[in-house]
């Protein structure tokens, strides 16, 4: 049987972003805070018991995912139509190497990006 897992940052008041997200500010207005213990875990790059402890959990989190389920407002800012000139947020290399399914009521061709990432 297969295993699913969520995996959240989520505020005591039930927020996971900030309001008002653009292309410059992607998690919105001071949603950054909620998210930081991650992305600073996904830069360390020391090895072993130097790990930071929020890099050794990121990396259990991280591993031996077959697949990741977003939101079409964590893949992009955009609403209706997509514009296919949009990657998504993390640049050439997503961090996710694995299929990843983007939730909408928009279809868009598959989009496939290094490191094995294909969003769907």
């Amino acid at each position: 049987m297969s295993n699913v897992t969520c995996q959240i940052s989520i505020s005591l008041d039930g927020y996971v972003a900030g309001p008002n997200q653009t292309t410059d500010d992607p998690i919105g207005e001071g949603g950054m805070r909620l998210h930081q213990w991650a992305f600073a875990a996904w830069d360390d790059k020391s090895e072993g018991d130097e790990r930071s402890a929020d890099a050794k959990v990121t990396d259990v989190l991280m591993k031996g995912n077959g697949a990741y389920i977003m939101g079409r407002n964590m893949f992009g800012p955009g609403r209706g139509e997509w514009d296919e000139s949009w990657q998504g947020w993390w640049g050439e290399e997503p961090p996710y190497h694995t299929p990843v399914y983007v939730l909408t009521n928009h279809p868009r061709e598959s989009l496939e990006m290094a490191g094995a990432t294909t969003f769907h």
